[in-house]
């Protein structure tokens, strides 16, 4: 259990409110400088969403910015606490990593804020960053010690292998994954991800997540991968990886979770790739025999791109209260409208209150930045509950916030 931070680090955390507001993306940037400096933290990261164009630096500062914003009120940190804490158990983030971060993060402060970062201020940040460490760090071995003795689970790093790869679309590819050693996997909770240490010959180590994109049997995991142009890991898995290849993946992990034994209707709402956790969520309720009011709503550019559509499709014929409505932005000329999309042009707002039960419903949301932009936002300002509002975006979700 942390201990309570004493009022006057509180006060002076408070006091550097102003200046983190200022100076903030400057503090992180030389931070990570620093941090990176170490072959083992550094190959934690994903580098492309550091330096420019990458938005981790910007997201991290609006992070202690909002610590130190509510310093007196941690409790409304929850769910982002939660969420740091899960993304640290995918990456296998340890509790020897956390002086480092320490280590850089007062450095950082001292070399951009100079001699206004005294002796003073230094130590109220190192107390509030072991506080909020300590909690972290309790709260993701509680996390490790459940998965490890879960039937299927396990500890550390796992080796799968790929047991099948099929191509979903021009740009996705699926990969199923089973274990080396035979045995079970744990069971992972609809809209949960993998994350995969991969060692791409003659580049180095790299960490990715991936949504599973399969309902939990205890045998197998499935994972839906989108080639971006210029991704070197997915471009290596679609390219270079076959059937029989290894691939070692950390246990389960994500709070982006399909509600058990809920009494509202579910709207599951996604863009591009952003279908993957969704198709989990889906098979997972088709399994069951009642499933009363699930609308699901997909957005893709065309049948080209667009993943699962199908499977989808035969997931949801003929079960009551499950139904979906796919939206082409361009429909190519081998589209067929009530065939393979059901509406042309982009979802909206207006279209989800007129067809969905949004103002009833738990709405889960998975998608590109600006999708996920305009819908959680959006959701907001319609006076949807933000308890009832879920998304996963992977990477630093600095833009997200109105």
């Amino acid at each position: 259990m942390a201990r309570e931070l004493s009022a006057a680090t509180k006060a002076i955390v408070r006091a550097t409110v102003p200046a983190l507001a200022a100076h903030g993306t400057e503090i992180t940037a030389a931070m990570y400088l620093l941090l990176f400096k170490d072959e083992e933290v550094r190959n934690l990261f994903n580098q492309s969403h550091q330096g420019e164009g990458g938005g981790q630096t910007k997201a991290l500062a609006q992070a202690i910015l909002a610590y130190a914003q509510n310093i007196d009120n941690l409790a409304v940190l929850g769910p982002a606490v939660e969420r740091i804490a899960q993304k640290h158990v995918g990456l296998q983030i340890q509790e020897h990593h956390y002086p480092h971060v320490a280590n850089a993060l007062l450095a950082a402060i001292k070399q951009v804020l100079g001699d206004a970062a005294t002796d003073e201020v230094l130590a109220a940040w190192g107390e509030a960053y072991w506080f909020l460490a300590d909690i972290l760090i309790g709260r993701e071995k509680q996390v490790y010690d459940e998965l490890s003795s879960a039937e299927g689970g396990w500890s550390g790093w796992r080796r799968f292998r790929i047991a099948d790869k099929r191509r979903e679309s021009d740009v996705i590819t699926s990969f199923v994954l089973k274990p080396e050693d035979g045995r079970s996997v744990v069971r992972h909770l609809p809209g949960q991800y993998l994350t995969f240490r991969i060692v791409v010959p003659g580049k180095g180590e790299y960490r990715r997540n991936y949504s599973i994109s399969s309902a939990p049997n205890g045998e197998t995991y499935r994972i839906s991968v989108k080639r971006e142009p210029s991704g070197l890991i997915s471009n290596y898995l679609h390219d270079k990886l076959v059937v029989g290849d290894v691939l070692e993946v950390a246990p389960p992990a994500g709070e982006f979770l399909l509600k058990e034994n809920t009494s509202r209707p579910v709207v599951l709402l996604s863009g591009g790739v952003g279908l993957t956790p969704m198709v989990s969520m889906l098979e997972a309720m088709a399994a069951k025999e009642n499933n009363a009011n699930v609308y699901y709503v997909h957005a893709a550019e065309d049948g080209k791109v667009h993943a699962m559509g199908e499977h989808v499709r035969k997931l949801i014929f003929g079960r009551d209260g499950m139904r979906s409505t796919v939206f082409y932005r361009a429909p190519h000329s081998d589209d067929r409208k009530g065939v393979h999309y059901d509406q042309e042009g982009f979802v909206t707002l207006e279209w989800l209150a007129e067809n969905t039960p949004l103002k009833e419903a738990d709405i889960y949301l998975c998608g590109p930045k600006p999708f996920l932009a305009t819908f959680v936002n959006g959701l907001d300002r319609a006076g949807i509950p933000k308890d009832r509002i879920h998304y996963e975006f992977f990477g630093p979700a600095d833009d997200l916030a109105a």
